[in-house]
């Protein structure tokens, strides 16, 4: 049984583990990383990165199909397109294979050992990983937890056969003819909408009266509406109760029992913590529900461990988890740091996209008297040259001294403006520096200055 020591041993290489080593590996602490399967985590590999790869497959797939059918406003026509999915799997797989490689190499790069098995606690201190040379001991002066997140499985909807998760989802061979989604949320959408638009017939099963819940209605208005446009059949307030053959069993809002025939059934319920597997049992942790409890430097109740990530509960962010990561590796360091962050932005890719950053009005309005300003991307130049003026850009700001609380947007494209609506908000931004900010033309992030000068009460374009 060989054993090691370090001073900063990291547990899960996703996106808050591998940053956290790099980071901790620059600053010259001597790092080693344990990951059970191939760096990048969920997020690289069967997440975020090949959702996105396939979502934009399809989505170019079904602007072909559009022209094929001749109603293209573009004037562009052609013959009926073929979608090779086998073919966009590999494409997609390539991309994962370049970046799973380049966090491989970038951990190489700061000096971090990397460990590939099964890591478990036998005490604070001390992990035995199951590697494929055998057991492997390592013993750390600090841990940090950072073993992610799994799909939620539902016991009468068991994984395997017909029914998949998103991660076979992202490596099917065919499209399938007839698929049915369990959960409308961020997920369900985002692959259901893909599917649809490569030509599934696609049935979206929600138990709550709309789907996107955590938005507010107003927000998803427009990715209802492309969801009917695209032909995607949405089911509100029904319950998926089982398979029986080649299809779902569901009870509807009235309380009847219905089948939906279906190839594949893809099950998008939520994700939950990994908590299991790796020795929770031998270390006392405080956990808050079924996420490890954590103060605002990542720090768990016990000295010397730290826990970052979706394993700590929401927002299950990538992003969240990688700036959690290089936090905790420079406190690690010695330098002073906590968890101060005024927005973490959230993106879901739907057609149209949504973004949230800070609070929404509901939110802003528990606070005291607000400002809000909307701008329409139905009056941006940029939006209509591209075909996407569905949407809007909406701001949140106290009424007072007009300090920005919080950007929401909705339409195409509009996950590129994340960036501009967090900097905004960390930097504590004012109504009158966005309005007064000088916005490129045309571009839709004129839509972002133009909702600020609205909420002052004198928007030029609506």
């Amino acid at each position: 049984m060989k054993e090691i020591s370090c001073k900063l041993l990291v547990i899960g290489a996703g996106p808050g583990g591998y940053v956290c080593a790099i980071r901790a590996g620059q600053l010259g602490i001597d790092t080693v990383i344990v990951e059970a399967g191939k760096p990048g985590g969920t997020c690289l590999n069967v997440g975020c990165i090949p959702s996105k790869a396939m979502i934009h497959a399809a989505e170019e797939f079904e602007k072909v199909a559009h022209m094929a059918g001749g109603s293209s406003p573009l004037g562009i026509s052609l013959a009926a397109p073929v979608l090779d999915l086998g073919k966009t799997v590999a494409w997609k797989d390539g991309i994962v294979s370049r970046l799973t490689g380049g966090v491989a190499g970038l951990l190489k790069k700061a000096k971090v050992k990397t460990v590939y098995g099964w890591a478990t606690f036998r005490d604070g201190k001390t992990v035995a990983v199951e590697t494929e040379t055998g057991t492997q001991i390592i013993r750390a002066e600090t841990v940090v937890i950072a073993t992610g997140s799994a799909t939620v499985e539902l016991p009468f909807l068991p994984f395997g056969g017909p029914v998949i998760s998103s991660t076979e989802a992202l490596a099917l061979g065919e499209v399938p003819k007839k698929l049915a989604v369990v959960g409308g949320g961020y997920i369900g959408l985002e692959l259901g909408m893909a599917f649809a638009k490569m030509g599934a017939a696609v049935t979206v099963v929600e138990a709550l009266p709309r789907v996107l819940a955590q938005y507010d209605a107003e927000l998803t208005r427009p990715v209802v509406k492309r969801l009917a446009q695209i032909g995607v059949e949405v089911m509100l307030g029904a319950k998926a109760k089982g398979v029986k053959g080649d299809a779902l069993l569901v009870e509807t809002a009235d309380g009847k029992s219905t089948k939906i025939a279906a190839d594949k059934i893809l099950v998008t319920v939520g994700r939950k913590p990994v908590t299991e597997g790796w020795g929770l049992d031998q270390i006392d942790l405080d956990v808050a529900g079924k996420f490890i409890k954590i103060d605002d430097q990542c720090r768990s109740s016990m000295r010397g461990i730290y826990a970052i990530g979706d394993v700590t509960g929401e927002p299950m962010l990538a992003h969240r988890a990688m700036a959690q990561g290089e936090m905790v590796a420079e406190i690690v360091a010695g330098h002073k740091r906590s968890w101060d962050k005024r927005s973490i932005p959230a993106v879901c890719f739907t057609d149209p996209e949504l973004v949230t950053a800070g609070l929404t009005p509901e939110e802003a309005k528990a606070s005291g008297e607000i400002k809000i300003g909307q701008f329409p991307f139905a009056a941006n130049g940029r939006a209509m040259t591209k075909l996407g003026e569905d949407g809007f850009v909406r701001l949140v700001a106290r009424a007072d001294n007009h300090l920005v609380l919080g950007i929401q947007a909705v339409g195409q494209g509009v996950s590129e403006l994340a960036a501009a609506f967090g900097l905004a908000l960390e930097m504590g931004a004012r109504l009158e520096d966005i309005a007064g900010t000088i916005h490129a033309h045309p571009t839709q992030g004129e839509g972002f200055q133009e909702a600020a000068l609205k909420a002052l009460g004198h928007a030029l374009h609506v």
